[in-house]
């Protein structure tokens, strides 16, 4: 399965979906491979596990994920808060939490997605009869939470009270605004250290105070040192 706007990364493959925001990705466990460690990223997945398909919640903090040699997943990434709109129910219900699609979705609909023979296609049909169009300003509080806005600008310049857009980002990511906006800076910051660049000028350029705090934000969240994200 490939794709023009596809990125490798091992036996890990993504690539842009048939729907806005949303991110398909494959991948097969290779023989050996020690557990993965899995950033929060302020998004919702959709996941097909050999047979088995659960969604996984916004996480707060790095997950270690582990699975047989050999397993296979396919799934889709819900960013800017689309899925909520597909899966009917508000991300903060399932921030670090893997659910069983059957237990929000019918027993025959979620079969079928489970012996599907395509199940990337099977997963972005489910989800195209499921869209709802993404909340604007939603797509406003993630661009800008990104670009390192501060709060109160995001919630200016989407015409939000500070404690409507709290409710509005718990329901559509699964986390108040301040805690998205370290979120997309952390994978901003590790973004660019895997480029290549000095951490010096990730920091600044991510929009950390300075290095320490890079290091200490980056610990918190991912649970190790920036240098071991890069390797």
């Amino acid at each position: 399965m490939s794709h023009p706007r596809a990125r490798v990364t091992g036996m890990y493959v993504e690539w842009a979906a048939n729907l806005p925001h949303v991110i398909a990705w494959r991948s097969t466990v290779p023989p050996g491979c020690p557990p993965t460690r899995i950033l929060p990223d302020g998004c919702m997945d959709l996941i097909w596990h050999d047979g088995a398909v659960f969604i996984a919640g916004p996480d707060t903090t790095a997950q270690l994920g582990t699975a047989t040699p050999g397993s296979r997943f396919f799934a889709l990434r819900f960013a800017a808060g689309t899925g909520p709109g597909v899966l009917g129910i508000p991300a903060d219900e399932f921030t670090d939490q893997q659910v069983p699609l059957d237990a929000v979705c019918p027993a025959a609909e979620v079969r079928a997605l489970s012996e599907a023979g395509d199940p990337i296609a099977a997963l972005e049909a489910f989800a195209l009869r499921r869209w709802q169009q993404p909340d604007p300003a939603m797509v406003a509080v993630a661009a800008g939470a990104r670009a390192g806005r501060p709060v109160g600008a995001i919630a200016d310049r989407c015409g939000l009270s500070p404690r409507h857009l709290q409710r509005r980002c718990r329901s559509s990511f699964g986390y108040g605004p301040k805690t998205l906006a370290r979120i997309l800076r952390l994978q901003t910051a590790v973004a660019l250290a895997r480029a290549g660049r000095p951490f010096a000028d990730v920091s600044a350029t991510a929009g950390y105070a300075d290095q320490a705090h890079l290091s200490r934000d980056v610990k918190a969240l991912a649970g190790v040192p920036l240098r071991e994200l890069v390797v």
